[in-house]
């Protein structure tokens, strides 16, 4: 997948990665994700067949509403998790990046005298996303949108002779407040121009991965590919309450994932960890934890906050260990040092004396 041609670069920053993080905090921090993957499913069966792909209820959404799911095999193993939006006249899917292949093939393998088409939106549109806590004011000084949504996974969409048709959803991505916007490519870069012009009149700044990345994890907010993976029970990743619903009916991986729900518990966890504020390196994914001697988990993303002044990290704690308050040890590269088990989103704690 090419991603769409725009002023905003797919780059790890803009020159400045602690502004660009400082924006997605205090301001507004504009990113080009466009390399992400974008499918839609057209046809007049689309919903009900999505319906019985994902974890989530897609039936009852109405035409302007979406929801975050997850598309998991026959025993409940992650294959991706999405973002869904119902467009009035397709379902749009958000997915990481070069998921797009795999996803509209496992989609394909189900489709049988359904009236369901699988298209690559990529090609034909870019993604521009507006994070931060001065987001909405930022889409509202470009005076294109009539309204601006404002309920998650909520979306507008205009038509204009020329910037063609653009979609505006409310996404948050860092856990404050957020919206995306896909945009035609061949307007991408003038809509891309007008976002950053904006976001600079509120103090914010386009920004790259290195500040996304820092301000999702601070958040507490797991990445497929980083945090989840086809190893993973969507009841394992913190995403169960947002992504899975239990009184949907039939969808693949349903049985078994209803199954563990009534039984109440999965044997681990994902955790928001504080590591020792004196670690010169910062541990890499797969790096152990430890508890009473006895290996419990591992990390799968860590990042220096400059929000909280620690070092943090997202990883799975077994359940025998995943309390919070417990002390673990990691066992990194640079030797062992303390972790210890706290809430997420970290930001709980950083209204006391770290900040």
């Amino acid at each position: 997948m090419n991603p769409a041609v725009s002023s905003v670069k797919i780059t790890n920053d803009h020159g400045d990665a602690a502004a660009e993080h400082a924006a997605l905090w205090e301001s507004a921090g504009i990113l080009d994700l466009s390399f992400r993957s974008r499918i839609c499913l057209v046809g007049n069966d689309r919903a009900r067949f999505l319906h019985g792909q994902v974890t989530n209820d897609i039936k009852k959404l109405r035409p302007g509403e979406g929801c975050y799911a997850a598309i998991v095999t026959a025993k409940g193993k992650m294959e991706s998790d999405a973002n869904i939006f119902n467009l009035p006249d397709e379902l749009l899917l958000d997915l990481e990046p070069g998921l797009a292949e795999k996803i509209s093939a496992r989609l394909e393998k189900f489709i049988v005298a359904d009236d369901v088409q699988i298209v690559d939106a990529a090609p034909h549109y870019g993604l521009l996303s507006a994070q931060g806590p001065k987001a909405t004011e930022v889409i509202r000084s470009l005076a294109l949108f009539s309204g601006i949504p404002d309920k998650p996974f909520a979306s507008v969409k205009i038509s204009d002779a020329d910037l063609g048709e653009i979609y505006l959803a409310n996404h948050p991505r860092t856990g404050s407040i957020g919206f995306d916007l896909f945009v035609p490519n061949h307007s991408f870069s003038i809509i891309a121009e007008k976002l950053i012009g904006a976001a600079k009149n509120f103090g914010g700044c386009a920004a790259g991965w290195t500040a996304f990345e820092t301000a999702r994890i601070e958040a507490g907010i797991p990445r497929f590919g980083a945090d989840m993976d086809e190893s993973n029970l969507p009841l394992e990743c913190g995403i169960e309450s947002r992504a899975v619903s239990y009184n949907k009916g039939c969808y693949i991986g349903q049985e078994v994932i209803n199954r563990i729900h009534s039984i109440g518990h999965v044997n681990k966890e994902l955790r928001g960890l504080r590591l020792a504020d004196d670690l010169k390196t910062l541990p890499a994914r797969s790096d152990k934890l430890f508890h009473n001697g006895r290996e419990a988990g591992h990390i799968t993303s860590a990042v220096k906050s400059p929000v909280l002044h620690a070092n943090i990290a997202l990883g799975y704690v077994r359940r025998e260990a995943f309390e919070i308050g417990n002390k673990l040890t990691l066992r990194a590269q640079a030797g062992e040092s303390t972790a210890e088990i706290v809430e997420v989103p970290f930001v709980k704690w950083a209204r006391g004396p770290l900040v």
